[in-house]
């Protein structure tokens, strides 16, 4: 029952980690909360439907999918996020704002162009479930499980091996440390900007994706809930890390799985990473990883 429950945990903990992560990236280079990741998350989850039931293919789903949500960040980024930022004496509260308003958009876009109905992807594996005996106990895991743990393992590779090992990725790090002194030195930070955004916004539509084929089902509703817990992953992971972002969306999944399995709580299973994000954040104030030990 325990293990089964983990693999539970760590299936959905990988899903918030994904979307968190977009959100992450941006404000580590932006300093700015950028809630229509959410909405990325949404639309990628749509496009990737329509693309999959034209050609069949859940690969070409997932490449097209998040190729033009990434693409839709940067223009984003490029028409709306940088004219705002670019103003002088601008409250840091107006891009949230904005933010905001953009989620909401897509939000009432996909309801008006898509219908307020359900949209089932109907994936057909293989093998419908897998048996295992461990310890004498029963386990079970979906085909669906297997593929949201390898894919969000090598999108994660992709991003580490992106930030740490190419001039992209350096020159992203050195943005996010100081964009000023960045630029003064030759870092070329608009490409580093757009960077935040196609990975961000590309890896938040596979996570809608990936959701989709979980609950075989998707909605315009579908990003309201990551909207706000995106808020609690990136904070509690200590804004603008990416490692801290994996695991603080790793420790929400734990958090909700069990405390919802184990204990009769009087919160909604959504509220536990406030609760989770409340008590880290009275012990350590900067998160599990602050941007001292950003990647």
């Amino acid at each position: 029952m325990f293990l089964q429950q983990l693999i539970n945990a760590l299936t959905i903990g990988s899903l918030y980690a994904l979307t968190a992560m977009g959100a992450t990236l941006i404000y580590g280079i932006l300093g700015i909360l950028d809630i229509a990741n959410a909405g990325a998350y949404l639309v990628g989850a749509y496009v990737g439907w329509y693309i999959f039931h034209a050609t069949g293919s859940i690969v070409l789903a997932f490449i097209g999918s998040m190729a033009l949500v990434g693409l839709g960040g940067v223009v984003l980024q490029r028409t709306v996020y940088s004219p705002i930022l670019a103003k002088p004496r601008t409250l840091s509260i107006i891009p949230l704002v904005a933010a905001v308003g953009l989620f909401t958009m897509s939000s009432d876009a996909v309801r008006l162009i898509c219908g307020a109905g359900t949209k089932a992807y109907n994936l057909k594996f293989p093998v419908m479930v897998y048996k295992f005996t461990v310890f004498g106990k029963k386990l079970t895991i979906q085909p669906a499980w297997i593929m949201i743990f390898v894919l969000t393992a090598v999108l994660l590779f992709i991003l580490w091996f992106i930030l740490n090992r190419t001039k992209l990725g350096l020159a992203w790090r050195a943005t996010a440390e100081d964009a000023e002194i960045a630029g003064v030195c030759g870092v070329n930070t608009s490409y580093a900007m757009a960077l935040s955004y196609i990975l961000g916004y590309g890896f938040a539509a596979a996570a809608g994706i990936m959701t989709g084929i979980l609950y075989n089902s998707i909605t315009p509703a579908l990003g309201e809930v990551p909207s706000y817990k995106m808020l609690a992953i990136i904070v509690l992971g200590g804004l603008g890390n990416p490692l801290g972002t994996v695991i603080a969306g790793l420790l929400i999944g734990i958090a909700e799985v069990f405390l919802s399995v184990y204990f009769n709580l009087p919160i909604p299973k959504d509220a536990i990473a406030f609760v989770v994000l409340i008590i880290m954040l009275l012990i350590k104030p900067s998160g599990l990883l602050g941007r001292k030990n950003k990647v």
